[in-house]
């Protein structure tokens, strides 16, 4: 608009002082303002194109081919195209980026009349996450730069990266306490809710193991039979608060916890033992349903903001997978683990407090957390003494600091073992029954 005010300004002026030289320069400039403005209009609309993904599930370590159609559907040829395929942010930090690409995403082309163009690149996931793959943004414009165009030519995709997972050399987290779902091969602890039969009284029988419709039938005293059994599967508790993880290391203690998670959940599956998980983090999915993404971009500053994400979230609803067993619960806590983001919402204590109503009892707590300070003892230790069977695993390297926060929890009567490195996560669960 300021070309055309400016033209205006100076038709008027050739007019008021007849300068015919001057008038004929502004119609021509006139025309080649409106000539432009059309053209760069017409080869932004005339553009469309496609996106291709071979894969929209991946594992780490795998490759994921793009594939993008560009047409040209006017009878004007388009002279220039600045097409690039968006990115979000994190995808590329820390080194190594988590998505590796291989390939020209920002390419410049130009198309024929009724012509169609393919641009290609992939690119190789290092890490999970959920990531968005575009919008593809255009950009055009006349040859002598007075307007440019941006348009938006395909929605995103989203590329599912699992966890790791890590195979456990031993796993066994199951409770001792006499109530549960197995059936054991020795009498150390009898669940009295499973009656294995009946015999004759025995002087010291407990008044509530007296079977008083065989002693009514027989008239001489009979006591119940129990059969042992222990609490099988685990429901995981995940502290992904940001808090816990600083800017230094923290992003591979936390994608630390996340493999750690995902190879209890499998070793339970391997099992056939139920597994949960609930964890305060923020699950990518419905951050990226909230906050949406930006379809009239009028700038590429603009489309890279809409690739991004928000530094904080306000977000104070846990994510709950209930505890279940079976494939697809397996893949339900591996998708939801692929997702789960680092967030500043709901810290530990909140979490156990507001989730405890929802944890089933017949499976044992194992909380995976970052640190432990003197209300987060508390918290787990209420939780115990609720009636729960209750576990920790302390993503902490340092030694002395991990001593510090067992001996925390030891105090409420919590068992606490060490996560230190990836190597270490093999072995825990080992460690944890040789304990």
């Amino acid at each position: 608009m300021k070309w055309f005010a400016a033209v205006s300004v100076l038709l008027l002026l050739a007019l008021v002082f007849q300068a015919g030289l001057l008038a004929y320069v502004v119609y021509a400039v006139a025309g080649i303002l409106v000539t432009s403005r059309f053209l760069s209009r017409a080869w932004a609309e005339g553009a469309e194109a496609e996106r291709e993904c071979n894969r929209l599930t991946a594992n780490v370590g795998d490759k994921v081919a793009v594939v993008i159609r560009l047409r040209n559907r006017t009878r004007l040829p388009i002279p220039w195209l600045l097409v690039e395929d968006l990115f979000p942010r994190h995808a590329f930090l820390p080194p190594p980026p988590r998505l590796r690409v291989e390939g020209r995403r920002l390419q410049l082309a130009w198309l024929k009349a009724h012509a169609t163009r393919t641009l290609t690149y992939q690119f190789t996931c290092n890490q999970r996450g959920y990531f968005q793959i575009g919008p593809l943004v255009l950009e055009t414009g006349d040859l002598f730069g007075l307007h440019r165009r941006f348009r938006v030519l395909t929605e995103p995709h989203f590329v599912l990266v699992y966890p790791e997972v890590v195979p456990l050399e031993g796993f066994d987290i199951g409770s001792r306490r006499p109530i549960g779902e197995v059936r054991m091969s020795y009498r150390l602890y009898e669940d009295p809710t499973r009656i294995a039969g009946v015999r004759c009284y025995q002087p010291g029988d407990p008044l509530n193991r007296i079977h008083w419709r065989a002693t009514a039938r027989t008239g001489t005293l009979h006591s119940k039979l129990y059969e042992p059994s222990t609490i099988a599967g685990a429901t995981i508790v995940l502290d992904f608060h940001q808090d816990g993880y600083p800017a230094e290391g923290g992003i591979y203690r936390s994608e630390l916890a996340i493999t750690a998670a995902a190879s209890v959940t499998h070793a339970l599956y391997e099992m056939n033992q139920q597994v949960g998980l609930v964890t305060n983090g923020r699950d990518a999915a419905d951050r990226i349903r909230r906050e949406g993404w930006d379809y009239d971009i009028r700038s590429r500053q603009a489309a890279r903001r809409t690739a991004g994400m928000r530094e904080s979230s306000d977000r104070l609803q846990p994510v709950i997978v209930p505890t279940q067993r079976g494939a697809e619960q397996r893949m339900r806590i591996l998708e939801t683990l692929a997702r789960v983001e680092l967030t500043d919402g709901l810290d530990l204590v909140q979490l156990v407090r507001e989730t405890a109503p929802r944890i089933p009892r017949d499976a044992t707590v194992l909380v995976i957390l970052p640190r432990v300070t003197a209300e987060t003892a508390v918290a787990l230790g209420n939780l115990r003494r609720s009636g729960f069977a209750v576990s920790a695993i302390l993503n902490i390297f340092e030694e002395h600091y991990f001593a510090e926060a067992a001996g925390r929890l030891a105090a409420e009567g919590v068992d606490a073992f060490q996560l230190k490195d990836r190597p270490g996560i093999a072995s825990i669960c080992r460690r944890y029954v040789m304990v």
